[in-house]
């Protein structure tokens, strides 16, 4: 039924459509074998007119199946596509928090194993559409012929349908515990894949890790596909010989109680016969409408507890950054993480920071301190629970933190590296993404052709270069960079602190580092240090620190004026 709930709020008129289509294929199809039933009973009339009325009844079905059959696949896949995209978009545009409270594992499984019981469950509708048409134009027909048997006949065969879904219904509790526990395992498929390395340098981990996590985890989803499987095992086999039974009733106790005609008793005995394939298409797809029920409910929970469109930050109209930056301001600045409890976890603030543009300021503390929070939260990426974000001495709030988004380039530790560089495209991109691949001692290594980088597979010192090439070329107002140069080898660290850094402050870049790299503190104009959640020290840099040995200037894009253009 959830599936047809689907339907029906995605594209009801089409829905109708197909559902008055599968009728006439039903009717249809019950006339073909009315028409037989007729010609087998040696029933008067005319042999010419009942072959006419069964090639034209014949083509009927058979041009209303096709339609109601294409209507439905159309509408299906187009329901499939929306559900997706539209996941895809609350995941966009709902809070980075939001999403990271669910993570990977979850996500991916809606997107992947949910998503794709729901579309191979859709898949089969056309068919389970039609067999219901059949069905109910050939009890129409039995009406026609004995409506006192048929109503005896009706009545038996409800009581097998309800016995046979209350057998069915048995699978519902090991259908949604499985589908709890494929989240686990989708988990732990990621550890093993992620954690291939740890796994590999120590044998009693990896060995722990299979008996003690992936292995009795599959060994319950196994146990509970059994359980489910049997279910539907037995009542498919109840269903077999209930239908066995029935046709058994027909010729050997009906007449008992009545007597019938021949072409009556042929009539019940043939669309009986008749009706055992669309029966047992639609018991055969009961396993799989269950799962997708399931499944289907998973992903309005998910769809659910995620931001919509109307209560997002993000603008679907187009933003852009400032034509200018003046200042981004703190006052008060509070965030806190939420537990599962309910209670709240660490805090970050309350902050008071202004930050000049142009200025180069250094984000320091220990593990845990709160720098990367600060950096999120700076950023836009995280709602402030408490205090005033500024920029431009413009409020930042609901309606514009898409906007100050914008202003921002950064290279985070948990970075990820996209292959194309999505929406930067303009005639001087090549050419900008060559001299940089070159600067960055990267040529030769990765190409750039038709707008997509050759390759990603780099060491991680080289992967970090090429995502310091995709924020020079996005040229935005402020970069912040989270411990960059923690993976780079000492000559790098020389070029990153003693020329990109000073080269992007002469352009007027603003410039936020987080780094532990103390002796080259004396590179920045300012130095903040947090410690467990509280900015604690606000300095210049003391002198005598080792500066980088001065280097040639590394060239950032301009516009086609001369002028650097943010995008």
């Amino acid at each position: 039924m959830e599936l047809f709930r689907f339907l029906v709020k995605y594209s009801p008129g089409v829905l109708a459509v197909a559902v008055l289509l599968g009728i006439v294929s039903g009717v249809s199809s019950a006339a073909v074998m009315a028409i037989v039933n007729r010609a087998l009973a040696g029933v008067a009339g005319d042999v010419g007119t009942l072959g006419l009325a069964f090639l034209g009844v014949t083509l009927t079905a058979l041009t209303a199946n096709l339609s109601t059959r294409l209507i439905l696949l159309r509408l299906s896949t187009s329901a499939v596509r929306e559900m997706r995209m539209s996941l895809c978009g609350q995941i966009l545009v709902s809070p980075l928090r939001d999403v990271e409270s669910h993570g990977p594992s979850k996500l991916l499984a809606v997107l992947t194993e949910d998503i794709l019981a729901v579309s191979d469950t859709l898949a089969e509708l056309p068919v389970v559409c039609m067999s219901a048409a059949v069905i109910t134009a050939c009890f129409t027909y039995l009406i026609w012929l004995s409506w006192p048997m048929a109503l005896a006949f009706i009545g038996v065969f409800s009581l097998g349908v309800l016995i046979h879904e209350a057998i069915a219904m048995r699978t519902r509790p090991y259908l949604t515990k499985g589908r709890e526990k494929w989240d686990e395992l989708i988990a732990y498929y990621n550890a093993l894949i992620l954690g291939n390395k740890e796994l590999k340098l120590h044998a009693r981990r990896r060995t722990a890790f299979l008996r003690e996590a992936l292995g009795p985890t599959a060994e319950e989803m196994q146990t509970l596909s059994k359980s489910w499987h049997r279910i539907f095992a037995f009542a498919a086999s109840f269903g077999q010989t209930f239908y066995l039974v029935v046709i058994g009733a027909i010729l050997f106790v009906a007449p008992a109680f009545a007597p019938l005609e021949p072409s009556v008793l042929t009539g019940f005995v043939l669309m009986t016969i008749y009706m055992n394939g669309p029966i047992s298409q639609i018991v055969g797809s009961i396993p799989t409408l269950h799962r997708a029920g399931v499944s289907l409910r998973k992903i309005e929970s998910l769809g659910l507890s995620l931001t919509t469109r109307e209560d997002s930050d993000v603008r679907e109209e187009e933003v852009r950054p400032l034509e200018h930056l003046s200042g981004i301001e703190m006052q008060g600045l509070c965030y806190a993480y939420d537990t599962e409890g309910g209670d709240r976890g660490f805090a970050l603030g309350p902050i008071d920071l202004r930050i000049e543009p142009g200025e180069i300021l250094f984000v320091t503390g220990g593990n845990g301190s709160g720098k990367s929070s600060f950096a999120r939260v700076l950023t836009g990426l995280y709602v402030p629970t408490g205090g005033t974000l500024r920029i431009n001495g413009t409020d930042v709030d609901d309606l514009n933190r898409d906007a100050y988004r914008q202003n921002f380039s950064t290279v985070f530790s948990d970075y990820f590296l996209f292959t194309r560089l999505y929406g930067l495209a303009n005639e001087q991109l090549a050419g900008q993404v060559e001299e940089y691949l070159g600067q960055l001692k990267l040529s030769g290594k990765v190409e750039f052709k038709d707008g997509r980088f050759s390759t990603v597979d780099l060491s991680q010192g080289q992967r970090k270069r090429l995502a310091l090439l995709t924020a020079f070329v996005e040229n935005r107002h402020v970069y912040l960079f989270d411990e960059w140069a923690a993976d780079q080898d000492p000559a790098f660290k020389d070029v990153f602190y003693g020329r990109i850094l000073p080269q992007l402050k002469a352009r007027g870049k603003t410039v936020i580092v987080i780094s532990h790299d103390s002796h080259y503190y004396e590179c920045a104009d300012r130095l903040i240090r947090f410690e467990d959640g509280v900015m604690v020290e606000d300095r210049r840099p003391r002198s005598g620190q080792r500066r980088p040995e001065a280097l040639g200037p590394m060239r950032l894009p301009r516009d086609g004026r001369g002028r650097e253009s943010p995008r």
